[in-house]
């Protein structure tokens, strides 16, 4: 790839170089004439240029070429000299839509560009990026013409009998997927060499299928190729429109863009396209992502590129976005991570820890809830705060939850075998309790441990999973009370709906989050909450128990506000399974918590 003329101006004097077959840099409208004894930069540009540059002058009959003109059409200056560039049949003499609108285009302003066909020297026409530019005097007329033509096709001249259909679109006449491919590979080498950036950006109209089904693939195609040739006269240089495949372009930008051109983009975009007398109003999506920012190999920055594009067909189309790389590797990293976390669940790193539920009352185990933590090889016993957000919203909750709820009633056999029948708790995510076939399950797996009874397994939901979709919740939670399974509500008091909840979901206890309970005794507003949850239970008859019971203190406030069961670190922590008899054996023993019995 060939440096864009900014670069040449600050260079010594370069050596010739073959024309390379790829897309170079367009030369901006300057005027070649400056009178001196040695080259000035502006003449160093005009004679090595990889661009074929034309100089004409006011009447557009040729003046100058240079040397990559020649080379690139096999036309010496003498051949073309005093004629004008249709003469000599460089230009397709057809009246093209191309053709017309840089022409009108023209006439607006001093400058028009537009993708074209070229003769070449071997007389095939190939796909080419032409530039018109006008060069005033100082009283305003026009002095001269500089026509800039870059070759589109980036092939290699020892296979320029190959077809063209493979590397450019038949539609729009754009570099297709396979020649951007090559194209972007090029930039980034460029770009590392010369320490610049670029930009890629995918394009994709937004219901275009609605509009092609309703106007028929006819105007469809017309209508993309009147997209494309919209689009090409906002380019600079040798900036790149590429048609991947339908509606879906890519863009390949080798100057520094600002926002205000994406908006600009964007905006010449919503402006009607009359095609066969019919007015159609378009807009599009863009995703971008920028080099060496995204520090990735080609094929990648294009699928970084079409991740931006969907993201801003997310926030409502008719927008841009773009690619945030450290965002990406945030997302590959939990990638990673999930996929860690099934293979835990795989290889049986996971396990249940039990934490005993007691009646502060009567000194009386009544249950214990299952724990999970994550026994991991190189981080040693993990909590679930440090695993459990990486699942969050994903299927993974649901395997997680089935091989909860199967460790737990295989513990309940064992437990039972050992002569301790302690009810299990355990706890289901939103997304797996709306899950159809929920119940299903579970009658399944009690199916499979015939000797625990159901009544020895409770199910704790939160407080907002039902608000997801209360009918489903419903529906499910009734099927597994059939089955004799009941229901708590856990971290009672978060929720926005509490009171709904009390009166709708069949619950059989409300647990009090410990985020209330542990500073009740000096914060009065958790006080207040406390009190609340706990008149509010009592009202609809239900039992309650309050988690994050740390102290004596704790405990003696609940039973005075009426609420009798609770777990907590004052009791008891998650313990293995293992621990439990001996934990139990030793509760007896504890006369401070035996003498809250006397509390009335």
């Amino acid at each position: 790839m060939s440096p864009p003329l900014n670069d040449i101006k600050e260079q010594s004097l370069p050596q010739p170089n073959p024309r390379p077959a790829s897309i170079s840099a367009d030369a901006v409208a300057i005027s070649i004439f400056d009178s001196h004894t040695s080259l000035t930069p502006a003449e160093s540009a005009f004679r090595y240029a990889n661009e074929a540059i034309i100089i004409t002058n006011a009447d557009n009959a040729v003046v100058d070429v240079n040397p990559a003109f020649s080379e690139l059409t096999g036309l010496a200056l003498s051949e073309v000299e005093g004629k004008t560039p249709e003469a000599f049949s460089i230009l397709p003499l057809d009246d093209s839509r191309t053709t017309r609108l840089m022409r009108e285009e023209l006439q607006l302003r001093d400058r028009s560009k537009g993708q074209i066909r070229y003769r070449s020297h071997d007389g095939q026409y190939y796909p080419g990026m032409m530039s018109i530019n006008r060069v005033r005097d100082e009283r305003g007329q026009v002095n001269h013409h500089v026509i800039v033509l870059a070759d589109l096709s980036a092939i290699p001249s020892h296979a320029r009998h190959l077809n063209r259909e493979v590397y450019f679109d038949a539609l729009t006449g754009l570099p297709n997927l396979q020649l951007l491919t090559q194209l972007i590979q090029e930039s980034i080498q460029h770009a590392e060499q010369r320490q610049l950036s670029l930009a890629v950006c995918a394009l994709d109209i937004d219901h275009f299928q609605r509009i092609n089904d309703r106007l028929g693939p006819h105007i469809g195609d017309a209508l993309l190729a009147a997209f494309a040739q919209r689009i090409s006269h906002l380019l600079f240089g040798d900036d790149v429109l590429a048609r991947i495949g339908g509606d879906e372009f890519v863009l390949l930008l080798h100057h520094g863009v600002e926002e205000a051109f994406f908006e600009k983009l964007l905006a010449s975009l919503r402006q009607p396209l009359l095609i066969e007398g019919q007015t159609i109003y378009l807009t599009a999506s863009l995703g971008i992502t920028r080099y060496p920012d995204d520090h990735v190999q080609g094929d990648v920055l294009l699928r970084h590129a079409n991740q931006a594009m969907y993201r801003a067909k997310q926030r409502g189309r008719d927008t841009y976005h773009f690619f945030d790389s450290q965002q990406d590797r945030r997302l590959q990293v939990r990638h990673e991570q999930r996929q860690r976390f099934m293979d835990a669940i795989h290889h049986d790193e996971l396990r249940l820890f039990y934490q005993p539920q007691v009646d502060m009352r009567s000194g009386c185990v009544v249950g214990v809830e299952a724990l999970i933590r994550w026994q991991h090889p190189e981080l040693g016993l993990l909590s679930p705060g440090d695993f459990l957000p990486i699942i969050d919203g994903t299927p993974l909750e649901v395997d997680l939850g089935e091989w909860v709820l199967e460790r737990a009633l295989r513990q309940l056999t064992l437990w039972q075998s050992e002569g301790m029948a302690l009810p299990v708790n355990v706890n289901i995510s939103p997304s797996h309790l709306l899950v159809n076939t929920f119940s299903q399950r579970l009658a399944e797996l009690l199916a499979r441990y015939p000797n625990v009874s159901p009544l020895l397994l409770k199910l704790e939901v939160l407080e907002s999973a039902a608000m997801h979709d209360v009918k489903a919740a419903l529906k499910n939670m009734a099927r597994c009370q059939a089955l004799g399974v009941g229901f708590a509500i856990d971290d009672f008091g978060t929720g926005f709906s509490s009171l709904t909840h009390l009166r709708q979901l069949p619950v059989n206890l409300i647990k009090i989050d410990q985020s209330f309970v542990r500073d009740m005794l000096i914060d009065q507003d958790d006080m207040a909450i406390v009190e609340s949850v706990i008149y509010m239970a009592n009202r609809f008859q239900r039992p309650m128990l309050a988690e994050g019971v740390e102290t004596l203190d704790h405990a003696r406030a609940l039973i005075s506000l009426g609420c009798e069961l609770a777990q907590g670190y004052g009791i008891a922590r998650p313990m293995p399974p293992e621990a439990m008899a001996e934990w139990l054996s030793h509760w007896p023993t504890r006369q401070d918590w035996r003498g809250l019995a006397t509390l009335q």
